[in-house]
């Protein structure tokens, strides 16, 4: 975490993140993620680690949670470690920040491909280039396993 500090809104930096959802804790589970997504208003970073070891993820301004269309804010953006930080920020170009339902997570879009995607079950999920951040895939492969995954936020 302390890499993406220097990425946050200015009035997060000096923040205390807490752990809301972990996958070796809560078990996989995306119905679970959302319950305990955080408090309304309270922004979220979603952390990601592949069976390849390699970590990526989301910060949203605003709680993970289910949707009927899409949320968030132009302060979303995605990052991967691979090996060093990489940001994808906000292109402009449209607004398909985050979408989820008990099947799906979704963030970024464009073109039908989403720049991270997230099965319910929580084991799999994709990357993809999307309009939204012009990012590159997140994981060495557009499909991958997942071995944990967290989501900190805000007290």
């Amino acid at each position: 975490l302390p890499q993406l500090g220097s990425h946050l809104p200015p009035q997060l930096t000096q923040q205390p993140w807490h752990l809301l959802y972990c996958t070796r804790r809560d078990g996989f589970s995306l119905r679970t993620l959302y319950r305990r997504g955080g408090q309304a208003g309270c922004p979220a970073l979603l952390l990601i680690r592949d069976m390849e070891a390699q970590a990526f993820g989301v910060f949203s301004a605003t709680p993970i949670r289910c949707s009927n269309g899409f949320y968030g804010t132009g302060e979303t953006f995605l990052f991967s470690f691979s090996p060093e930080l990489k940001v994808f920020r906000w292109t402009g170009r449209n607004n398909f920040f985050m979408k989820g339902d008990v099947d799906l997570l979704m963030v970024g879009g464009g073109s039908g491909r989403f720049g991270l995607w997230l099965h319910g079950d929580l084991h799999h999920g994709g990357s993809c280039p999307c309009e939204t951040f012009n990012n590159e895939t997140l994981s060495p492969r557009e499909e991958f396993c997942i071995q944990d995954l967290e989501v900190w936020g805000l007290a």
